[in-house]
């Protein structure tokens, strides 16, 4: 790393979400002024998605060629094969995520020695990124806290792992840093009050609360709102932090608060991320990806058994919907199923059907990958390939509006106690073709009531691939682990695409050109 290069330092790294958006920017003679030094990440499978993700891009930047790494992706060769092709790059890249998964709070003494040795080393500037896990934040997470027995906040230590950015942002003092967390923490209380205000006042003076002398101190931006006084800046709302990602050239409803932090001595006044003159569509980010076939989950699979179910489902979903829309109407969708599916796909699609605008298509797109990564369906009810396929077709009839409880027809209401109260109304959830998809989130990985596919003949729940696309990650990233831990990396990771310009915002405040 020379000293002309942005030392990157990523706490809480996930699947590398937003390290890997801010490592790709780039400047107009195609260098990359920020590279990363440490990415730090306790989940042994998001650690291993981190580390093969680092080892893609020491081999790109080294111009060794991608065809080994195709060929691990395809499956041809192991990630120990991959690894034997590449040992000093892959020792560079077990350094950056310090050779497996660490954790803050438990694993400071060797997470803050690297620290201090990197910017001990380095001369140029600093980026510290990253957010604090956000379970006790979130709305349902506090929903989920207040049914546990004795539950007190204030001995949370989720509430607290703020904390350890501190630390570790009075260590590094970084030029700037960039901090992530979910909209809930905008209300979340402790002891009664609201801890956003005081989070901000840490913040701003870090060394106050970890008594370290040697801290820097800050000034804190919104990204998409301007402050009124750029040198001290205040924002009359807390919720002037919170980004819509939809507004920003993302496919998805995701809000996230994300603030920006410069140090006093940089004069340099943060500019905002400017909003999308493109509204993105789910059909508009899938619709290119190869059709597939649920699973069933209480029954062995087969896929003849799969297209007879289906089949059969949609003639019993004519009948029911003929009483409400006519039989012009229901004919003119075309509900007979797609047969001969399988549940997964390696080949690409159709590529012609790709509509992804720029730039957001050269983002995603990799021509040279050849296949399709993390693009395998799970296993569903059979009752509830019924209840995806209604939800599709609902959507279709209703200008993309997803079904609540009450618009399903009583053939196909499922045997819950609470269906009619309206407590879970939107139990099922489609992601309806013409419309940016909802948040992503971890909970993808428990079911996918929430995530059902808009095309009626595939009667399914998003793919890993699927999610990953709504979340702007690259094509040719690939996620490690089983394909619950690798829906959980996607829906916890901040998406690359809406990264890589806040990594814009940040050269701006460096003043770098090139």
């Amino acid at each position: 790393m020379t000293d002309s290069e942005v030392l990157v330092i990523d706490l809480f790294a996930g699947p590398g979400g937003l390290g890997e958006g801010i490592s790709a920017c780039k400047l107009e003679n195609g260098s990359n002024p920020f590279q990363i030094g440490l990415s730090v990440e306790k989940e042994p499978s998001a650690h291993k998605t981190l580390t093969t993700r680092s080892l893609y891009r020491k081999i790109k930047e080294q111009s060794l060629g991608l065809d080994n790494y195709y060929r691990y992706v395809k499956g041809l060769i192991t990630r120990q094969d991959l690894f034997e092709l590449y040992p000093d790059q892959v020792k560079e890249a077990l350094h950056e995520t310090l050779g497996g998964p660490k954790e803050l709070g438990k694993d400071n003494e060797l997470i803050h020695a690297r620290i201090k040795e990197q910017v001990k080393e380095h001369e140029g500037p600093i980026l510290l990124i990253g957010g604090p896990p956000c379970q006790a934040y979130s709305l349902a997470g506090r929903s989920r806290n207040a049914g546990i027995l004795d539950y007190k906040a204030e001995k949370d230590h989720r509430n607290f792992l703020y904390m350890e950015y501190l630390k570790v942002l009075s260590i590094a003092n970084p030029d700037v840093f960039v901090m992530e967390n979910v909209r809930g923490i905008l209300s979340a209380k402790l002891n009664g009050k609201t801890m956003f205000p005081q989070i901000l006042k840490d913040l701003r003076k870090p060394g106050r609360v970890t008594k370290i002398n040697s801290a820097a101190n800050y000034r804190i931006y919104s990204l998409v709102v301007d402050a009124e006084n750029p040198k001290n800046p205040q924002y009359k709302d807390s919720s002037d932090f919170l980004i819509r990602s939809e507004i920003y050239g993302i496919p998805q409803a995701r809000h996230r608060v994300i603030l920006i932090g410069v140090r006093e001595d940089i004069k340099a006044i943060p500019e905002i991320i400017k909003p999308s003159k493109t509204k993105l569509s789910v059909e508009c980010v899938l619709g290119d990806l190869p059709a597939l076939r649920s699973g069933f989950s209480k029954r062995p699979d087969d896929t003849k058994d799969w297209t007879k179910l289906v089949f059969k489902n949609a003639r019993r979903l004519k009948k029911i919907l003929v009483k409400k829309y006519g039989n012009e109407e229901i004919d003119a969708l075309d509900l007979n199923p797609l047969s001969g599916l399988e549940r997964n796909a390696y080949l690409h699609g159709d590529l012609a059907k790709n509509k992804i605008p720029h730039p957001l298509k050269n983002w995603i797109i990799d021509n040279e990958l050849g296949c399709v990564l993390n693009h395998e369906t799970r296993g569903h009810m059979e009752a509830d390939l019924m209840r995806y396929a209604f939800c599709a077709i609902y959507a279709k009839l209703n200008d993309g509006t997803s079904p609540k409880s009450r618009d399903f027809p009583i053939e196909l209401a499922p045997s819950h106690k609470n269906w009619k109260t309206g407590a879970h109304a939107d139990r099922f959830r489609v992601q309806s073709a013409n419309k940016c998809a909802t948040t992503v989130t971890s909970h993808i990985s428990k079911d996918g009531h929430y995530f059902v596919h808009y095309d009626p003949k595939q009667c399914r729940s998003l793919t890993v691939r699927e999610a990953a696309r709504l979340q702007t990650f690259p094509d040719n990233y690939m996620f490690e682990g089983n394909r619950t831990q690798q829906y959980v990396q996607v829906g916890n990771a901040v998406p690359p695409f809406l990264a890589q310009q806040i990594g814009r915002v940040v050269l701006g405040i460096l003043n770098y050109s090139g």
